[in-house]
């Protein structure tokens, strides 16, 4: 099965050859039908490793160190994209699934455009096949093969964690489709109005994925490794959070380039940069630059194979646009003062906070590399990232409201109003019965801003309760996406400043308070899973009307040889309650006392919900037909 899984493999690359050289030439039909052939073949090498991971076949070198015979059935399947060589065969497998949708979706009347936009796809397939085959092959053999294998990571048995690599590559990979169809339309000099509706369900079909997945691992990290957080500005997460912060500029642009015909070069150039920040993604994570808890580590020769494809490929698109975008055709001309220029504003304010992040990712390995060592962490980014998000989403309750061509600016000292009526209520409630401190009551404020600004524009489109049934999919995607988002804002500003976190020291019978809580430690005991052993501790935790067990673990995975914390999480709708467990220690002739970390995470939950209301909102969007058109 493997050494069949290897040919197909082979044989998907050379069906992307023909798909980029038929697809270049203009020739639709044959372009379409080796994209179909590829991805065919790329599936059935997929299965032919799922299949050795299922049966645990040792004689396979990914399978031997990835893999055990006592590790459950899901993570066994799991193991199979859970490692580098495994990872880029999936990769390859999203990017000819697009490949092979864009054949069968792609629908206009101008064939030799589809047919580039295969053939550029074909182009970037192609070159993630030679580095799986030629760099990266899950398909070696081992002779003789082992009795057992080595196990997966015990940090990647994880249900979030089998999720969460499918749905980023469906982001990064989908970005490479978007890509493609900018190239196309570069190559033939024309982004227009009717490219845009094309490109739109695309970008969405992108961003949705690539928020979730994002989402998956925020939340893998908050319950996995015991920290108590929910982002920790981890290089690998910077990764995925770059692209992402793009895309959202990108989806903003292409809505001006779609009505309106402008924004054309600017809307190139995001997808080309979405591409590229993909693209580098893909290198920090895998290249070995960075130590991260999920990063995978690789050899240098490999990472200097990806810095190449960097180079190469991004350097080529950035080529391209350089040379096509100053004969693309202007749209109409716009004022800074109407919803062309607000649109512009915010894609370039999502622009310098993905600078920000991309320096504070680089600078300490450039650093390194100068022989220094720097840190960059936390307040870096608060100090720079949050300010500039923090400026883009105070205007957007206003602007969405404002016209084509030229806004009316009358109604803006009512907008101020509101949002210090909002500031000064929060304030307030600071001074009075709640602890606000003065900066989160500003971040509450805002979150709720979005809320309500997002309620007001639907309210100004249907002007009727009987209308909100018949307002087209996209309008409620965005209402949905920006509600959600405001949802996410009060989440992180809470949890980020009314956490309470302690570390105790208790034995068995002993109690301790925190935050209105008292956890009382019952016992400690060992048990075992099917491939691990653990301390299992069981708390009580009990205030005014609630009584709550929390059973924490610290396990130990003898194949990996990796200790693993198991959190307790008890969620009571309005916080988390949120518990560790560390080392025992005994004194002399005394009882062993456990360390915990105890946090309780006010409306943490928001956070994630309104991910979920963001990944939905694109989701209504990009099924919305009346927002679809042809290529003309």
């Amino acid at each position: 099965m493997i050494e069949a899984g290897h040919f197909a493999a082979i044989l998907a690359l050379v069906f992307s050859a023909v798909q980029a050289f038929t697809g270049l030439r203009g020739n639709r039909g044959q372009s379409g039908l080796f994209a179909q052939l590829a991805f065919a073949a790329m599936v059935f090498a997929f299965f032919t490793l799922l299949w050795a991971f299922a049966r645990s076949d040792f004689s396979v070198q990914l399978v031997a160190a990835n893999s055990h015979t006592l590790k459950p059935f899901v993570y066994k399947l799991a193991g199979t994209w859970g490692n580098h060589e495994g990872s880029m065969a999936l990769w390859c497998v999203v990017g000819l699934g697009f490949g092979a949708a864009g054949a069968w979706l792609l629908k206009s009347d101008r064939p030799v455009f589809e047919a580039r936009a295969l053939g550029v796809q074909g182009i970037l397939s192609l070159s993630s096949l030679l580095y799986l085959l030629l760099a990266s092959s899950p398909f070696t053999r081992l002779d003789p093969a082992p009795l057992q294998g080595q196990g997966l990571n015990p940090l990647l048995q994880d249900p979030a964690l089998a999720i969460h690599p499918p749905m980023l590559y469906l982001g990064y990979v989908g970005y490479s489709f978007v890509f493609a169809l900018a190239a196309a339309g570069l190559i033939e000099k024309r982004v227009d109005r009717q490219w845009a509706k094309t490109a739109r369900p695309w970008a969405l079909a992108a961003f949705v994925p690539l928020s979730l997945g994002i989402a998956l691992g925020s939340y893998w990290a908050y319950y996995e490794l015991g920290w108590g957080g929910w982002w920790f500005w981890d290089p690998v997460e910077n990764a995925s959070l770059m692209p992402w912060l793009i895309g959202a500029a990108l989806m903003h642009s292409i809505i001006v380039t779609e009505k309106r015909g402008s924004f054309a070069a600017w809307t190139s150039l995001l997808a080309v940069l979405a591409f590229c920040f993909s693209l580098l993604g893909a290198f920090l994570v895998r290249s070995g630059v960075l130590t991260s808890v999920h990063a995978f580590a690789v050899d240098p020769l490999r990472g200097s194979f990806l810095l190449g494809g960097l180079l190469v490929l991004g350097g080529s698109a950035l080529l391209l646009f350089a040379l096509r975008a100053p004969k693309l055709k202007g749209g109409p001309d716009w004022l800074a003062t109407s919803r062309e220029g607000a649109l512009m504003g915010n894609n370039l304010i999502l622009t310098v906070a993905t600078a920000t992040v991309l320096l504070g990712t680089l600078f300490p390995l450039i650093a390194e590399a100068a022989g220094q060592t720097i840190s960059v962490g936390e307040p870096y980014f608060n100090l720079t990232f949050t300010p500039i998000m923090a400026l883009a989403l105070l205007a957007l309750p206003v602007v969405q409201a404002w016209a084509w061509g030229k806004a009316d600016l009358s109604s803006l000292w009512k907008w101020a109003g509101g949002f210090a009526g909002l500031v000064a209520l929060f304030w307030l409630a600071g001074i009075g019965p709640f602890d606000i401190p003065l900066m989160a009551g500003i971040g509450l404020a805002l979150g709720v801003w979005l809320i309500v600004g997002a309620g007001q524009e639907m309210w100004r489109r249907a002007k009727s309760l009987g209308r909100l049934p018949k307002m087209p999919l996209r309008v409620w995607g965005m209402t949905l996406a920006h509600a959600g988002l405001g949802l996410f804002v009060i989440g992180a500003v809470l949890q980020t400043s009314g956490r309470t976190q302690t570390t105790l020291a208790l034995e068995a019978g002993e109690s301790a308070n925190i935050a209105g809580w008292t956890v009382t430690l019952e016992d400690v005991r060992s048990i075992e899973g099917p491939n691990w052993y653990a301390d299992r501790a069981h708390l009580i935790a009990t205030k005014p009307g609630t009584k709550a067990e929390l059973n924490p673990q610290k396990r130990y995975y003898p194949a990996a040889r990796m200790p693993t914390t198991e959190t307790a999480i008890h969620k009571t709708g309005t916080a988390d309650l949120y518990v560790a467990l560390g080392d025992g220690r005994r004194a002399a002739g005394g009882p062993t006392r456990w360390t915990f970390e105890v946090f309780v995470n006010p409306l943490i939950d928001f956070i994630y919900v309104g991910v979920i209301l963001i990944g939905l909102g694109g989701a209504l969007a990009m099924f919305d037909r009346r927002g679809s058109g042809k290529v003309s």
